[in-house]
This record gives structure tokens, sequence and C-alpha cells, in this order.
């Protein structure tokens, strides 16, 4: 039998039940689906993370008082109650050394903003100038903290709180309460939406001084580095680690932390949990692969008379297995190609639910699902192929 005689026959087997073909063709393809779409969005999760670490800022460096290993996290440092105060002279120290490029210590806090009638509370955040070539923020209008006047009372307005107060947009040279003291806006930032669950838009940055006057503290809630070269962001960071235990009275009580390593951890944890999710989703093609073996082997005890009678007119046994090697093959490669549509249509619909997540299937998940429910339809079709081969053609044409 040629091969284009044996995919019609198996092919025209398969229609003559369009209901059971119909049920395992879906099984399969809601396995693919599954394995396309679930790895869409672990990816998606893994590039939003790197993209938003990514818009922080490149050759960064983050100081952090008190040691990770020890106290577990920070809980104390947004309050200025810290095992050891990271201080702005600390800072200044820092920002001597070679390597260091740029530096901007941090403080941040609440506090109630009002004017022009209006009064809200705001996250503040004191730092310097610094702040925005390290983080890449931008600003609309003015200016802050000329070098002259590092330490007025300067005020930058986030996009959408300058909107609120000044709606005709004329924010920059407005008076301004935060708290109990008088501000001078001299600058609203860009908009720029969120990022790792920071929305610059709804924040306010003021002098570094007077927000630790404002947060009665004197400890930095953390201090950003930037170095001068990619290639020398270890040596900072050992270099700053060495200068802070020299001025903590030989304590190594401060957390250094490289920004890549941090980005690194994430990356690998986010695609092992994608591998996960792929790996859960792999198993409902088991699932699929068991139900075709099923269905085949009820075909054959159903199609016994006709195993028989093609065995009396002188069909080889292998034919015969490969006629049932191709109707399993026909219904997962089908299945398997209805999976993959319906994975697409799937992730499309997840990037327009939430447009931040860039929810695109993997090219490997593309090919694994459909290659995993060939292999696994195949596989599920090789017993049935075996026992029609194996029919004894009499025995097969007496239970007519």
């Amino acid at each position: 039998m040629r091969l284009q005689d044996l995919l019609l026959f198996s092919l025209k087997t398969l229609t003559s039940h369009p209901v059971r073909s119909l049920l395992i063709m879906l099984a399969m393809a809601l396995g693919v689906a599954a394995v396309i779409i679930l790895t869409a969005l672990g990816d998606g999760a893994r590039q939003y993370v790197v993209n938003a670490f990514s818009s922080i800022g490149t050759n960064l460096i983050i100081v952090l008082p008190g040691r990770a290993e020890t106290a577990g996290s920070f809980p104390g440092a947004v309050m200025g109650q810290t095992p050891r105060d990271l201080t702005l002279e600390d800072a200044h120290w820092v920002g001597r050394l070679p390597q260091v490029r740029r530096y901007a210590p941090l403080n941040v806090g609440v506090a109630e903003l009002s004017a022009a009638g209006k009064l809200r509370e705001v996250t503040l955040m004191g730092t310097t100038a610094e702040i925005f070539p390290i983080r890449h923020m931008q600003l609309a209008q003015g200016k802050f903290l000329a070098h002259t006047g590092e330490n007025s009372a300067q005020i930058v307005l986030g996009a959408r709180i300058a909107q609120e107060f000044f709606p005709d947009g004329n924010a920059v040279g407005q008076r301004m309460r935060l708290s109990d003291r008088r501000f001078l806006v001299t600058g609203v930032m860009a908009m720029q939406g969120e990022s790792m669950g920071f929305n610059s838009d709804e924040l306010v940055i003021i002098p570094i001084q007077h927000a630790q006057t404002l947060l009665n503290t004197t400890s930095l809630f953390r201090l950003l580095v930037e170095t001068r070269h990619h290639d020398e962001i270890e040596s900072t960071r050992e270099a700053i680690r060495q200068t802070l235990i020299r001025r903590h009275d030989g304590e190594d009580d401060v957390t250094v932390i490289a920004h890549d390593a941090v980005l690194a951890t994430f990356d690998r944890i986010l695609r092992a949990l994608t591998l996960g999710v792929a790996g859960i989703a792999v198993i409902s093609l088991a699932v699929a692969g068991i139900l075709v073996m099923n269905v085949m082997l009820v075909s054959v005890s159903q199609r016994t008379a006709e195993i028989g009678l093609l065995k009396a007119i002188g069909t080889p046994a292998v034919i015969i297995r490969h006629i049932f090697l191709a109707e399993a093959i026909w219904l997962s490669l089908t299945g398997a190609l209805a999976g993959f549509i319906l994975g697409q249509a799937g992730s499309w619909i997840l990037r327009l639910v939430y447009p931040v997540l860039p929810a695109w299937p993997p090219l490997w998940a593309n090919f694994a699902g459909i290659a995993v429910a060939v292999l696994t339809g195949v596989l599920a079709g090789l017993l049935p192929a075996i026992r029609a081969a194996r029919l004894d053609p009499v025995k097969a044409l007496g239970k007519r």
C-alpha cells in the first residue's frame, strides 16, 4: 500500500467516527494550548521583571543598612531603626571612591502635601539631583537642586501630582506645604508610570536634608551607587563594603548588592518557574495520550472483523500496524495544530488584558508543545497497532 493510500484510508476511518475523533483532538489541543499559554505567562513575567529592573539603572550598586544574612530583612530601615545607621557622611565617603561615577542617598516616607486649597497624602523621596541620571528619570519642566542650592527648600512633583494640584500646567514657581514646611516647586517629572511597584507619577522629591528633618531620622533608607564601568561592579562593591567597615569601627553591618546579581537571580527563578508550569502542562498531554491509546484499543476491538478481512486478502501485518499508527498521527497532529492556534489566541488575550505583560510564547514552547503532542500520540498508538497486527485472521473473521 502506498503512503498516500495509507494516509487517505486512515483519514477516512477517522472521519467516519467524527465525535470520537473530535474529542481526542480536543484533548490534544487543550494540552498543547496549556503548554503555550503557561510558558507565555511565565516568560512574560520574566521579561517584565527584567525590563523593570533594567529601567532602574545600569552599573548600579545598592547599599542597605543592616546585614541581610543575619537580619533577613530590613523592616526598620524605613523608620530609621537599623542595627547601625547608614548616614549621609557614609554616602559622601563612598562617593569619593575612584570607581564611583555618581551616587544618590535616599530617604522615603509619607507626608501631607497641600496647596491651592487642596490636601492629600503623598510619598516623598529625599535625595540629590544625581537620582535622575542614576534612575533614568526625566524632568518635563524645570530643574532640581542646582549645585548652588543643594540645601534649599525645593520640591519636584510627579506628573500626576502636578496635574492634580495645578491642572493649568503652571506648577513651576508655585509654593506648596509639605507637612509643616514650605517648598518651592522647581520641577515636574515626565510621565513614567509604574516600575517594580514604584509609581514615580505619584511621588514628590525633596532634598535629602529636608527629608531627614521631616522624617526625624539621620539614617538613610538606601544608597544608590553607579560605577564608571560595568566590569568594575564587583571590585566597587567590595571597595564600598570595606570603606563602610572602616567607618563603622570594623563592623560589617551593611548589605551591598550588585544590581546585576539581583537581576540574574530573578531571571533564574522565573526561568525555572516557566519550565515548571510547562512541565505541569505537559502532564495534560500525557493524559491526552492515554485517551488516544484507550480509544484506539477500543477501536481495535470494534474493528476486529475489518482487520480480519484485510489480513484474509493478504494485507501484511506491518501495513495494518501502519494504518493504526497513521490514525494516531492524524489525531495527535491535528490536535497539536489546533492547540497551537488556541495557544496563540490565548497568549494574545493575555497581552490584551495585561498590556504591561509581554506574554509572547517562547519559540521553544511552540515547537515543544507540538512535538510532545505528536510523540505522545505515536507512542499511545503503538500498543493498539501491535495488537491489531497480531490478530488471527480466521478468528477475527469469525467474530463478524
